[in-house]
C-alpha cells in the first residue's frame, strides 16, 4: 500500500497521483511565469512549484484536477515542498478518482446525520425546531459533504457536519452545568451558524470562495435566509430575531468577522463552543502528525505557536 503525502520526509522521491486543491500564478525574478500548486491526498497536503509554466499549463493544472507527478520532497522555509520533475493530468485508464484523494471526517455521513437528527428531536420549541428542520432538509446533501472551512479547521469532506455535531455534544454537556441556557436556541444556532458556507464555498472536495462568498460572506447570507425561511413557514417574532443574532454574532468580534458581538447569553455560549471546537480540531490533527517529545509545525490559526506533544501521558499515544 502506497504511503500518503503526510508520511513523506525531506529527500524522499515521489511518484504517484495527487489532487490539485488550488493553483495560483506568479512571476519569478527572471520574469518567467510559474504556478504554485497546493496538492492533496487523503492524508494531507503539500505545496509544489511548476516553473516556466505555459499558458496551456495554466489552463490544464487547475483546482480539482487529478494529476500524476514525479519529483522529490524538499524543505522551504520550514515546510515540506515537492520539487516537480514531471506532471500530467490523470487519465481514465489510470483508475483513480478524486474522492480517494480528499481527507474525510472520522465519522460517516450517515452517522453524523443520525446524531444531528437526535439533537433536533430534543428541541421542544416548535418554531425553532421547524426552522432548523427546514434548513437541514433543504441543505442535507451539502451539509453532509462540505468542509467547515477552506483551511485551518475541519477543512475536509463532511467537516461541516462533524463540526456541528461536535459542537452539539459539547453544548449538551454545558447545558447540564448551566441549565438556565435555552437549549433549543443554542442547538438551533449551532446547527445553522455555518450553513451559509454552502453558498460561500465552491465545492466539497477542493473548495474555494464563490463570488457571493467573497463579496457578502456566509454570515450575512445566512441571516437573510433565516428571515426568508421563517417568513415562508409563517413564523415571526422574537425567536427569529434571536436566531438571526446567534448567527450574526458567532465569530465574537468585528475583527473576527462578526457584524455584531454576542449580546444574549446563548450567543456568547455559541461563540465559545465554536471557538473551542475549532481550536481543538486544529490541535488534535497537528499533534497526530508528530511523535511524543516533538513540537508541531507553527500553526497559523493558533497565533503561529508550535505545540509540544508530551512523552509522559498515555492520552497522546496511538491506539
Amino acid at each position: 500500500m502506497k504511503k500518503g503525502i503526510a508520511e513523506y520526509q525531506v529527500g524522499d522521491a515521489f511518484d504517484s497521483y495527487m489532487l490539485i486543491k488550488s493553483a495560483s500564478k506568479g512571476v519569478a525574478s527572471n520574469g518567467k511565469p510559474f504556478l504554485t500548486l497546493i496538492l492533496r491526498d487523503a492524508t494531507g497536503e503539500i505545496e509544489a512549484k511548476l516553473w516556466d509554466a505555459s499558458k496551456e499549463d495554466e489552463q490544464t493544472f487547475v483546482a480539482e484536477q487529478l494529476v500524476k507527478l514525479a519529483g522529490d520532497v524538499n524543505q522551504f522555509r520550514g515546510r515540506l515542498q515537492l520539487k516537480i520533475q514531471s506532471i500530467r493530468p490523470a487519465q481514465l485508464t489510470d483508475g483513480v478518482k478524486a474522492a480517494d484523494f480528499v481527507e474525510k471526517a472520522p465519522i460517516s455521513p450517515e452517522e453524523l446525520m443520525e446524531k444531528l437528527t437526535e439533537f433536533i428531536f430534543e428541541m421542544k420549541n416548535p418554531n425553532l425546531q421547524r426552522i432548523t428542520r427546514q434548513f437541514v432538509k433543504q441543505y442535507q446533501e451539502g451539509l453532509l459533504t462540505y468542509p467547515a472551512a477552506v483551511k485551518n479547521h475541519h477543512e475536509y469532506v463532511s467537516g461541516l457536519a462533524h463540526h456541528i455535531v461536535s459542537m452539539l455534544k459539547l453544548a449538551k454537556q454545558l447545558i447540564d452545568l448551566y441549565p438556565d441556557v435555552d437549549q433549543d436556541l443554542l442547538y438551533a444556532g449551532i446547527i445553522l451558524h455555518d450553513l451559509g458556507k454552502l453558498k460561500e464555498l465552491s465545492s466539497a472536495t477542493a473548495p474555494s470562495y464563490t463570488l457571493e462568498g467573497k463579496l457578502i460572506g456566509h454570515i450575512p447570507m445566512m441571516v437573510e435566509e433565516i428571515g426568508a425561511v421563517a417568513k415562508g413557514l409563517g413564523i415571526e417574532g422574537e425567536e427569529v430575531v434571536m436566531l438571526q443574532h446567534m448567527v450574526l454574532s458567532h465569530h465574537g468580534k468585528a475583527e473576527w468577522g462578526s457584524p455584531k458581538p454576542p449580546m444574549i447569553r446563548e450567543a456568547e455560549m455559541l461563540h465559545l463552543i465554536d471557538h473551542m471546537d475549532a481550536k481543538m480540531n486544529i490541535l488534535n490533527r497537528a499533534l497526530k502528525k508528530v511523535n511524543p517529545g516533538e513540537f508541531t509545525e507553527r500553526l497559523f490559526a493558533m497565533d503561529q505557536r508550535s505545540f509540544y506533544k508530551p512523552v509522559f501521558t498515555n492520552s497522546y499515544r496511538e491506539d
